[in-house]
Parts: structure tokens; C-alpha cells; sequence
């Protein structure tokens, strides 16, 4: 059923936002729940450029509503929109609205931006009427229609639009330029009358897109609104409009009136009241004037505005005592859920969380390490392995220690390109993928043939040493399982060509380390693997291990914090972190030259295939 001229909003009323104003949409949204509407009131909203979906709620709903990056696009797609508020600034509102006004579908077009020239203001005027269009605007916060559709932020807030019966239709129209009075109104209509059925502010900018009788006409058409209330202001003809109206008889309705400003004449000639328009150069153009005439020709005029509500809850109360109008009763409105962040800021909600974090924190004003500001981080010039300490084991390190970490990752940041983790690292370069996936590549081969043995060997040495094995039952007991000993065994290195980073690393842990026991254990295993076979030496990755496991006893760990850092396999994050810095340094490298995509030579390859059929 298509909707009278005189009523621009129902409860079926769909509207177009111009601007990513989610606030305001969702104000809708919840205005519309509260209604108990069948269908959200926000269509779709346009945000130049872009095309995508964005999720509000509908009470407890999560809806999806489309963003498109034109008017057009929006219109196209959605065939009941016939409202579009404009949140557009005042520099592309003029654009805007006329594109707007210029399509099809477009009935009322709502303008919010302020300070729009007023000839840009006049123009689209002529266009709108033209068309048979509406303009609520510019400068306005819009308006809504009780129980129906509410545009923006009109009406406050969701308590204030119960409070003021505002999610069910009345019998009152009202119509001012001021929207921020316009709340005030229609919590004084709720309290003294059965409610609003409608409300406009039409903008306080001095030319405005429609005029305050334009509005209390469509009212006077209406038959569901029962009485009128206007709030006019100092300055202009609008309300002068308005009285040849009443006195013509084209409003019959009760109407209860006031014209604000009445304090302008204690003021200095000339100045503004409030709106653009509010100034009064005449004395035509007082409040005292318009009130007075007004009240005149039979309009309900008020000796000061706190009477205002003196007056409209006589007017009504007569319209019910002579038998014109039966009160609408109330009805109770649904409760809007609180949204979860608003009510954890009021403190009425507790949850319980999904993560936990005990190393860094984010939330406040300043980032911290384990307690630690990163302001003093950097201005004590902690180190890398301060910072490790930090972030894997929640407490800074002495000196020694966090040189080990240093140390560590220096020694393991590469070993050359032939390396099974480096040698993927370069191929996928020149695969021409990125560095995040080079990188990766060559990390997935971390295990415990190649740099994962850090973890594994502490775990092997400690476990036998915690276990009072000698070093020939540790060996025997492994072979025995059928293990190989992690950390022990080098492909080139041996006794005779000793690998380098473990001579370093021995030599900085015998000068630095309070104590180290299981070192020592493992050079005795070491002296009886390397009697069978000359390259069966403890490792890099077998120093390390037992290494970090003596830094740990150094630091005076318990025996429980110190198996929870082996049993989770932590420490081969100090090859890992380490060896990164060479697989970037390799990828980096192969990019530099501009290396080709790597085929592996026939020749290197032994086919051995079944004879051929």
C-alpha cells in the first residue's frame, strides 16, 4: 500500500546512508528492535569507493548490511529505499543531495551538514519541489516518526526514546527548527499528552530545504495526528507563514506554540541567537511580535516558555474531555541489549577470557616486556638477549646469560647455502615467491636431523644425567631404545677438524658460567662416541642444548621451570630465531642477483625405474 503524501515515514519506510556513520545506523537499528519492526530501517549505506559488507546488530541479531561506492549502485540494488540521510560534509553535500533528488526513488532527502551556501540551499529547494520531493535540512539532526523510523542520532538515547514513548506512535505532530530542543519537546509531549506521532527539526541554517508550515500542513492532512506544537525561533517570516495559515483556515487543528528569543531584546542590536537565522533586524521579526500575533488569531500561545508544557497538556486534555480523541495507550517496549564494551566500561559485566598473556602487555599507555616499559627498554639500551630474557623466560637476565642468548644466535644465524634449511629458503626465492614464503620454506625443515636437536638434546643429556646414568649406561640405554643421541654427530666436523661454534661456545661458558654440570657430563659421553667413530662429537646443536640447561641452573631455576622450558621445545627457538636472520640474508641475496628458477641437474638424480614396457 503506497504511503499518503503527507506522511513521509511508516514502519516500512527503507533508507539510504550517505557516509560511513555506523553510530548512527546503529541508533537506527535499535530504535527499529525497540518498534518491534519487522525489517531494519537502514538499507544500505554508500561509501564512495568502496563495496563490502558491514555488520551491526538487530537486537540481539548480528545483520549484515552492503556498503556500495555510489548512490546509483545502492538505489539499483534495493528497490523500497525512498529516504537517503546525508551525512555528507558541507563541502559534497550540495553534490550529493542533488544526486539524490535528481533519481526516481529518492521521496525525502535528509541533509545534516551545516554551513552549506545558501544559494547551493536554494537550489536544491527548487529541485525538490519540482519533483514532488522532501527535504528535511541542511543543518538539521533530522526527525522521526513514533513507533516507525528514526533518522541518525535523532531522539538521544535509547532510554530517553522509551522514556519519551518515541517507539510507539501518538497523536501529536511537532515540528522546530532546533533539533537539539527537539529532543527536549518530545520528552515534554510524552509526559503531557500520549505521545508524538511525528517530529521534524528542519535545520537551523538560514534557508532551509523545507519550512515549519509545510510541516505542520502535512500534520493538519493527517488524520492521525490529533493536535499541533511548533517551536519557532526569533528572526525571519516563517512564522509569519504560519499565521496567515490559522487565520485563513488552512490549519484547523489545535496548535501550541512558541516563538523562542524573547530575552533578544535585553541584547545588542544585530546579534545572533542561536541559528543562523535567529536575529532579528525588525521588529517584525521579534519573538514578542509572533507570539503576540499569534496568540491573537486563536494559536496556543504561552506566557514563557515553562508554560510550554502547561499548554499542551490543556490542549490535549480538552481534546480527550470533548470527546475528539481517546488516548493511545502505551506499550511496553522490548529491551535493547547492551552492547559488551559499553557495559564492561560500567563495570556490569564480567567474562571470562579466551587468552591468557604473562610476557607483554599492549592495553596501556605504553608497551611492556614482562613488566618492563619499552620507553626504559630503549633508553638503558637493554640488549637482544635482555629482551629475549624478557619475552621467553619473563625476567631479565644477568649480563652472562643474556650474552649466551647473543652469542647463540650469532653462532646459528647461517651456515652456508648447502644446508637443507637455507637450500629451500634459495629455491623458493627464485621461484620468484616473497620473502615471508622463501623464509618459511626454509624454517619448515628445522626438526631434528637440522637445528630442532637443541630441545631434543637437552632433553636426552639431562634426562640421564637427572637419572644417574654413567655415560656408557646412557649409551647403552639408547642404543638399546634404538635412539640416536640428539646433539651428537657432525657430517664434516670430528676431533681432528673441530666445528668452530662449539669451541666458542664451551670456551665462553667455562669463563662466564657459574657452574656446568651438564657440559661436562656431555664431553664424557662425547669421549666414548667419539672412541667408535671420529665425527660422533657433541654438536652445535648439542651445546646449546646442555648449555642452556647449565644457564638455567646458573640462574637458579627450579627443577619444575626448568623441564617446563625443555618439555615444550622452546629452546630451539634459539636456532630457529637465530638461523632466520640467514635464510632473510639468503633470500635477499638470490633477489639482489635476480637468480633464475632452479631446476635440479638430471645428472644428480639416479632414475631407477622398472625396465620399460
Amino acid at each position: 500500500m503506497a504511503r499518503p503524501s503527507y506522511q513521509l515515514f511508516d514502519r516500512d519506510t527503507r533508507a539510504l546512508i550517505f557516509g560511513m556513520q555506523v553510530n548512527a545506523a546503529q541508533r537506527m537499528l535499535d530504535f527499529d528492535f525497540c518498534c518491534k519492526r519487522e525489517k531494519p530501517s537502514v538499507a544500505a549505506m554508500v561509501d564512495p569507493g568502496r563495496s563490502e559488507m558491514s555488520k551491526f546488530f538487530f537486537g540481539k541479531k548480528e545483520i549484515f548490511i552492503p556498503v556500495y561506492p555510489d548512490i546509483q549502485s545502492a538505489l539499483s540494488a534495493h528497490s523500497d529505499i525512498d529516504v537517503m540521510i546525508n551525512f555528507a560534509s558541507f563541502r559534497s553535500a550540495y553534490e550529493t543531495s542533488l544526486s539524490a533528488l535528481q533519481t526516481t526513488q529518492i521521496r525525502t532527502l535528509v541533509i545534516i551538514a551545516e554551513g552549506i551556501p545558501e544559494r547551493f540551499s536554494r537550489h536544491l529547494r527548487a529541485v525538490a519541489l519540482k519533483n514532488g520531493k522532501n527535504i528535511i535540512g541542511p543543518a538539521t539532526v533530522g526527525g522521526l516518526a513514533s513507533g516507525a523510523f528514526k533518522i541518525g542520532n535523532t531522539g538521544g538515547t535509547i532510554d530517553n526514546i522509551v522514556l519519551s514513548k518515541l517507539h510507539r506512535a501518538g497523536s501529536v505532530g511537532f515540528v522546530s527548527k532546533s533539533g537539539g530542543m527537539s529532543n527536549e519537546v518530545y520528552n515534554i509531549i510524552s509526559r503531557n499528552t500520549d505521545g508524538l506521532f511525528e517530529g521534524i527539526a528542519i535545520g537551523g541554517d538560514a534557508y532551509a530545504g523545507s519550512n515549519l508550515l509545510e510541516h505542520l500542513l502535512r500534520y493538519e492532512e493527517n488524520p492521525a495526528i490529533k493536535m499541533l506544537v511548533c517551536l519557532g525561533e526569533v528572526g525571519g517570516e516563517e512564522e509569519w507563514r504560519i499565521y496567515d495559515a490559522v487565520k485563513s483556515g488552512k490549519i484547523k487543528k489545535p496548535l501550541v506554540m512558541w516563538v523562542t528569543g524573547t530575552s533578544l531584546k535585553y541584547m545588542p542590536k544585530g546579534i545572533q541567537f542561536g541559528h543562523a537565522g535567529a536575529k532579528a533586524d525588525a521588529k517584525r521579526e521579534t519573538a514578542e511580535a509572533k507570539n503576540t500575533a499569534l496568540r491573537e488569531i486563536g494559536v496556543i500561545v504561552p506566557k514563557s516558555f515553562d508554560d510550554f508544557d502547561k499548554a499542551i497538556k490543556e490542549t490535549f486534555d480538552r481534546l480527550v474531555a470533548t470527546g475528539k480523541h481517546s488516548p493511545i495507550p502505551d506499550v511496553q517496549a522490548p529491551q535493547i541489549p547492551m552492547n559488551y564494551k559499553e557495559a564492561a566500561a560500567r563495570n556490569l559485566v564480567r567474562r571470562p577470557t579466551n587468552f591468557t598473556c604473562t610476557i607483554s602487555d599492549d592495553s596501556g599507555d605504553e608497551l611492556l616486556y614482562a613488566g618492563h616499559k619499552i620507553s626504559k627498554v630503549i633508553s638503558e639500551n637493554y640488549s637482544i638477549g635482555d629482551v629475549i630474557g624478557l619475552l621467553w623466560f619473563k625476567e631479565k637476565l644477568p649480563t652472562w646469560a643474556a650474552k649466551f642468548i647473543e652469542i647463540v644466535i650469532k653462532l646459528c644465524a647461517d651456515h652456508g647455502p648447502c644446508v637443507s634449511g637455507a637450500h629451500n629458503t634459495i629455491v623458493t626465492a627464485r621461484a620468484g615467491k616473497d620473502l615471508m614464503s622463501a623464509v618459511a620454506a626454509g624454517m619448515l625443515t628445522i626438526g631434528p636431523r637440522f637445528g630442532g636437536a637443541v630441545a631434543g638434546a637437552a632433553l636426552h643429556f639431562k634426562g640421564a644425567n637427572d637419572a644417574k646414568l654413567t655415560p656408557s649406561e646412557f649409551i647403552a640405554d639408547m642404543k638399546k631404545k634404538n635412539i640416536k643421541i640428539q646433539g651428537i654427530g657432525h657430517r664434516v666436523k670430528s676431533l681432528k677438524n673441530p666445528d668452530m661454534r662449539v669451541v666458542l661456545l664451551k670456551k665462553f661458558a667455562t669463563e662466564n658460567f657459574p657452574k656446568t654440570p651438564l657440559l661436562n657430563y656431555a664431553l664424557e659421553v662425547e669421549k666414548l662416541t667419539t672412541s667408535k667413530k671420529d665425527t660422533l662429537i657433541l654438536n652445535v646443536d648439542g651445546s646449546i642444548g646442555v648449555l642452556a640447561v647449565d644457564m638455567m641452573y646458573g640462574l637458579g631455576w627450579d627443577e619444575e621451570r626448568i623441564k617446563t622450558v625443555i618439555n615444550s621445545g622452546g629452546l630451539n627457538g634459539l636456532f630457529m630465531l637465530g638461523r632466520t636472520i640467514g635464510f632473510i640474508g639468503h633470500y635477499m641475496d638470490q633477489a639482489r642477483m635476480q637468480a633464475e628458477l632452479y631446476r635440479h641437474p638430471w645428472e644428480d638424480v639416479l632414475y631407477d625405474l622398472p625396465p620399460t614396457v
